[in-house]
């Protein structure tokens, strides 16, 4: 039965980190190919009738515009152009922030220092976790998952000493929270070899 949850429970969460982008790029097609449809209108004349001239020519549009972006953004003008964006518009979004450092972490490209896999001290274990921000003065803003669901649980402020990060891929911590602990002994192995010993949990 065990197994049964933890199979659908990982099914669930790869279906939805493929099926909520996937939808949200189709809204965002469609919305965009009506808000164009009145630029290509005049040209709609130039196909044949059996065409869906309108429907065509603006999937063709937005998509020539997507190409455009993305050939920008590569650029020292378009990046500058896409963090100012960034600060100026997305990062006024509840969450925004969060869930794109979430979602870098899971494919793999994110170079920043939050949701970094863990072990951190609570009462009197060691328990996996994620570090989400940094104080200035060394605290640490961390998450703790529940099990089995790794994207719910609680947040704790913790001192540095009783956080303690672990040299593994944000993937591996994830499938240690899905399947009830197993394999957090790869965890407590990668923090000795960082802290060349064990901590003395109080």
């Amino acid at each position: 039965m065990k197994q049964a949850v933890v199979a659908v429970s990982k099914a669930v969460i790869r279906g939805l980190l493929i099926v909520v982008p996937v939808y949200l790029a189709i809204l965002l097609l469609l919305k965009g190919m009506k808000s164009v449809a009145k630029l290509v209108q005049p040209f709609t004349a130039l196909l044949p009738d059996w065409v869906p001239a309108e429907d065509l020519l603006s999937l063709l549009l937005v998509l020539a515009i997507c190409a455009v972006i993305g050939a920008t953004v590569g650029t020292r003008l378009g990046r500058r152009a896409r963090e100012w964006l960034e600060r100026s518009v997305f990062e006024r979004i509840p969450g925004y922030g969060v869930i794109r450092s979430l979602t870098q972490q899971i494919a793999g490209r994110s170079r920043e220092n939050t949701w970094r896999p863990a072990l951190v001290e609570i009462e009197d274990a060691l328990v996996p976790g994620f570090i989400i921000e940094e104080f200035e003065d060394g605290r640490y803003t961390v998450f703790i998952p529940s099990i089995p669901t790794p994207f719910a649980g609680a947040v704790y402020v913790l001192a540095r000493e009783r956080v303690h990060r672990v040299d593994v891929p944000f993937t591996d911590a994830l499938r240690v929270i899905s399947r009830w602990g197993s394999g957090a002994k790869n965890l407590v192995a990668a923090m000795e070899r960082r802290e060349g010993v064990a901590p003395t949990v109080p």
